[in-house]
């Protein structure tokens, strides 16, 4: 957990000099199971959309932060979500759902030093939801999302965009590197892919370079994450497609990274056809359809899926189908169930995982925890859908135990110590423990306050 350290090194350092040589271990384990394996546990999932990825575009004026208080709340509900709550994401996973897909925009709240340090407050925010989803029993994706757009630039700055990519991918493998294979990163969202390189509507000028620069990213994520410490040798990652286009990255000019851990899985989206699936109004690249259901209709998206099959899954390389979805705004209902269920189920027999979109007022009711179609609701729980189980002892609320083995003792305040004084691969599993003031800042004051919460607890054991 990368959050805010206000101390005195000097201070903590003469305050536990005599207990600096001791270690503490608080890694969750990590099992022996291969991606292919851990993919079909999913199940089916959903989007936590317009949440977390909520953000001004990377060219404008932060209206988010001029408008409110700059929290990462404010953030979070810019786009029309509530505030999200434990309840939420449990009724995700009792509707059926094994995996929450969270998109982030990291570069919210970071500031504007050219460092990409991320915000520590931002971060622990993050972390609270990724911790509700792993107790509901539910897997977790997290990625860099859209963030405001600036990928776009690796283009006409390379150095500078991929220093940027892969400081912040450093610093969140740094943050949950304790978590274990319930948590999945993604490489990207749909950015990887660059019309100002190559237009795919044109001649095939440039599409070598666009091809090869998405490869380097997608290898630099693998090796950032795979050199960072904790459990990410080993963590299954996702990596996003050619601009998650199925007939783009079924292209022979996309490869997959290598992966010393052979631990990956291949993200695309489905939005076809366009017109259906992501106009709800005529526009001047297309016209709005409002029904699905055609022999077309399957046929496209039965060869679709199947080229997914034959290009990845037959070759053991598991596929996350990362988004897929419709608006409701001029559809036919019948259509839109039908769609998603559809979508759905040609996936997921495929050995596939769907992750359906879904945002605030969207196919899953923030305010009411239900699925706001429960006949679909029904439909997918038949095609895939996964009993609740909330897992247990997650995350423990033991003051002081900052490692999450269930008690508080020596090895949490050595552990704390090294937090607070920068040692590298360092990482609280439950930082919320260490907040002993209270005031959502970890500092040397928590950490008088642990010393003496420990000289309490073994005053009483010897009583």
């Amino acid at each position: 957990m990368q959050l805010k350290r206000i101390i005195s090194v000097v201070t903590v350092g003469l305050m536990l000099c005599s207990t600096v040589n001791l270690t503490a271990s608080a890694e969750e384990e990590m099992r022996d199971i291969s991606t292919m394996e851990l993919v079909r546990d999913m199940g089916i999932g959903i989007n936590l959309g317009n949440t977390f990825e909520a953000c001004p575009s990377w060219y404008e004026e932060d209206w988010i932060a001029k408008w409110s208080e700059g929290k990462p709340k404010n953030y979070e509900t810019a786009w029309g979500s509530p505030e999200i709550t434990k309840e939420m994401i449990e009724g995700i996973a009792k509707e059926g759902f094994g995996v929450l897909r969270i998109p982030v925009a990291w570069s919210n709240m970071m500031a504007h030093d050219g460092t990409y340090t991320i915000n520590a407050e931002y971060d622990a925010r993050v972390h609270e939801v990724v911790d509700w989803t792993l107790e509901s029993g539910m897997y977790a994706i997290i990625n860099i999302h859209w963030d405001g757009g600036w990928v776009n630039k690796f283009p006409d700055d390379k150095e500078e965009s991929m220093k940027r990519y892969t400081h912040m991918w450093e610093q969140i493998a740094d943050s949950f590197q304790e978590y274990d294979d319930y948590l999945m990163f993604e490489s990207q969202n749909e950015e990887l892919g660059w019309e100002s390189i190559w237009n795919p509507w044109g001649d095939d000028t440039g599409k070598a370079e666009s091809y090869a620069l998405c490869n380097e990213i997608n290898q630099a994520f693998v090796d950032t994450i795979r050199s960072s410490g904790g459990n990410n040798p080993k963590r299954h990652l996702l990596i996003s497609g050619y601009n998650t286009g199925i007939d783009r990255t079924c292209d022979t000019l996309f490869k997959m990274p290598n992966d010393p851990a052979n631990r990956m899985a291949v993200s695309v989206h489905y939005y076809s056809p366009a017109g259906f699936a992501i106009l709800e109004e005529d526009a001047d690249w297309g016209k709005a359809i409002p029904t699905w259901g055609s022999e077309q209709d399957y046929a496209s998206l039965r060869s679709e899926m199947d080229m997914m099959k034959i290009n990845f899954t037959d070759n053991g390389i598991p596929v996350i189908i990362g988004e897929y979805g419709c608006p409701t705004k001029n559809k036919e209902p019948e259509s839109v169930q039908k769609f998603l269920s559809s979508v759905c189920e040609e996936a997921y027999k495929r050995g596939h995982c769907p992750v359906m979109w879904s945002t605030p007022g969207g196919h899953y009711d923030r305010e009411t925890y239900k699925m706001t179609d429960q006949e679909l609701q029904k439909k997918l729980f038949a095609i895939g859908g996964k009993e609740y189980s909330p897992r247990e002892n997650t995350i423990t609320s033991v003051q002081g135990d900052v490692n999450n083995d269930g008690e508080f003792n020596i090895s949490d305040v050595v552990l704390f110590q090294k937090w607070l004084l920068g040692v590298s691969n360092t990482a609280l599993v439950n930082w919320k423990n260490a907040d002993l003031c209270e005031d959502d800042l970890l500092d040397v004051f928590d950490m008088i306050k642990m010393r003496k919460l420990l000289i309490k607890k073994s005053t009483l054991s010897v009583q």
